[in-house]
């Protein structure tokens, strides 16, 4: 499998689990216990957080593998798509932990914005990226 083949398919599982994430953390936002200034709330003071937290962590692991990945793969665009989401993955992360220590609605916020700058960072990974496989691509290749 190509370079940049693994990087696709990178960048769509880091779509997914950025959908994933923002579902947790809606349904923690509902459900959840809410802090405030003077409560804060632990990171595994409840379930669908901890999940959240968890997933969270996976991802940050995900896009950094996705940016050796993308250094593989030679194409500058896509290492500046996912250099840039991984940055706004630490980003929804910082504002996290912000938000669990104060309740302030800034940091919900900075998470939610941090979350579609990532995820627009790796669609446009999915939408630059050749979606065929290898075989395909070496046979019309070939061809010419």
């Amino acid at each position: 499998m190509s370079a940049t083949r693994r990087v696709r398919i990178a960048s769509l599982g880091v779509v997914s689990t950025l959908i994933l994430e923002f579902v947790l953390g809606t349904m923690e936002s509902h459900y959840g216990t809410r802090p405030t200034a003077g409560k804060p709330v632990g990171l595994f003071s409840g379930g669908w957080l901890a999940v959240h937290f968890i997933v969270g962590i996976l991802l940050l692991l995900t896009a950094l593998v996705l940016v050796v990945r993308a250094i593989e793969a030679g194409n500058q665009l896509v290492l500046g798509m996912s250099v840039l989401g991984l940055l706004a993955i630490v980003g929804a992360i910082g504002a996290g932990v912000s938000f669990t220590r104060t309740g302030n609605h800034g940091a919900s916020l900075g998470m939610s914005l941090a979350f579609a700058v990532a995820l627009a960072c790796y669609v446009v990974n999915l939408v630059v990226l050749p979606s065929g496989p290898d075989s395909v691509t070496s046979a019309s290749a070939g061809k010419s």
